[in-house]
């Protein structure tokens, strides 16, 4: 057989042996994408700027009552209140540890958004609920537990003292609430003993255990332990190994009400302790609530996907103990469904504004409804430890 060979001209020739030299772009990562894009749609859409704060909705003209105070229900107003606005700080904090000249600017900002809920005209000195130039309004010993922690996760990323100076100043305040009834724990709301949440005692075991890992000071570790031992002792359900709502000091008894975030602190108080002690016993803690907070709260759709009916932060407060639980024994069981519960709410579960649903499964109800700042923020948290846990960036 004839093989015909037709020349090719030289131009063609120089012009493939370009292309091939040329160095090919590198694949943008995926989560970390989605943070960075998530991320600049909240600054402009929630920020106020005149105040340097955030507006507690999208849009800022939806003002629906709040129900997430000890005295009934508080209206949104023109900026955010603090639990909503920490959500920001966290995820920012986590963006600086991935790219801090990218970061540090925004870190520096929310730094001067959360000192506007300083107050120091009570003694400790404390963050109120809303920006002190508004109104005096009540302080809560949880939030100043969230303050603390971002601050405290600020210092690890800038490595600024002042930041480590005011995760230990909010520690003071949560230790002020201290009280040896019921064997310790702090209440909810400052000057109130009704009740010792799991979320104010909680939020207090990490955040001594993280100044420990910052100052190695046995104080903050003893300190720790002792919420630690609390926690479990009153509100870990001995058969479904989750850590229930409040202790209800009046009626000296549990209030079971069943909220996520709640066994994620202690999970991830627990692999800390594991780390700092070497005791085996706290690893086996937390593989003890990893596992019944999945058996627990971790339903399926009917095409298969994985998802938690909880607000999403909750459910990302979840996540951070799961992840450190992954990044010690290396399962992947619990934080696989948490990730495919968010790539299924990345592709079905955004408005037309790119903004996520509260309900990640795509309820198409939620396609035109105003969106609650803490909801979004916490996504951004979310997809920057998915980029972590994958390889995408590195702390």
């Amino acid at each position: 057989m004839r093989i015909i060979y037709y020349p090719v001209p030289l131009v063609f020739v120089l012009l493939f042996l370009a292309a091939c030299s040329q160095k090919q772009p590198k694949e943008t990562p995926y989560y970390i994408d989605r943070a960075e894009e998530l991320f600049q749609s909240v600054w402009s859409k929630y920020r106020v700027p005149q105040y340097g704060l955030f507006a507690e909705y999208y849009p800022n003209t939806y003002k629906p009552d709040l129900t997430y105070f000890q005295d009934s229900t508080h209206k949104a107003q023109e900026t955010s209140y603090l639990w909503p606005m920490s959500g920001i700080f966290s995820a920012v904090n986590l963006l600086a540890e991935c790219d801090p000249q990218k970061y540090a600017a925004y870190q520096d900002s929310m730094v001067m958004a959360v000192e506007k809920y300083y107050d120091n005209k009570r003694v400790p000195a404390g963050y109120q609920a809303y920006p002190v130039q508004f109104k005096k309004v009540d302080r809560y010993y949880d939030d100043n537990g969230l303050v603390g922690i971002d601050y405290i996760d600020a210092y690890f990323s800038s490595g600024k003292v002042a930041y480590l100076n005011k995760a230990k100043e909010v520690m003071t305040f949560i230790m002020s609430g201290w009280s040896d009834d019921w064997g310790g724990a702090v209440p909810w709301l400052e000057g109130y003993r009704d009740q010792k949440p799991a979320c104010s005692n909680g939020k207090a075991t990490v955040l001594s255990l993280k100044l420990y890992e910052a100052t190695k000071d046995t104080m903050y570790l003893a300190q720790g332990k002792r919420f630690y031992n609390w926690m479990l002792g009153h509100l870990e359900d001995d058969s479904l190994h989750i850590i229930w709502n409040s202790w209800l000091t009046e009626k000296g008894e549990v209030q079971k009400h069943a909220y996520t975030y709640n066994t994620g602190t202690m999970i991830q108080s627990a692999v800390r302790l594991y780390k700092a002690t070497g005791d085996k016993h706290y690893l086996n803690d937390a593989e003890r609530l990893a596992e019944g907070s999945f058996a627990f709260y971790v339903k399926y759709t009917d095409n298969g996907v994985p998802y938690i009916k909880d607000l999403p932060w909750f459910v990302v407060v979840l996540f951070r103990g799961y992840q450190e639980l992954y990044e010690v024994t290396g399962n992947s069981k619990y934080i696989d469904a948490i990730i495919a519960s968010a790539d299924w709410a990345w592709k079905h579960a955004r408005d037309k504004a790119g903004l996520i649903y509260n309900d990640w499964t795509g309820n198409a109800e939620e396609a035109d409804k105003p969106k609650w700042l803490l909801d979004e923020s916490c996504m951004i948290e979310l997809y920057t430890r998915i980029a972590l846990i994958k390889g995408e960036v590195k702390k």
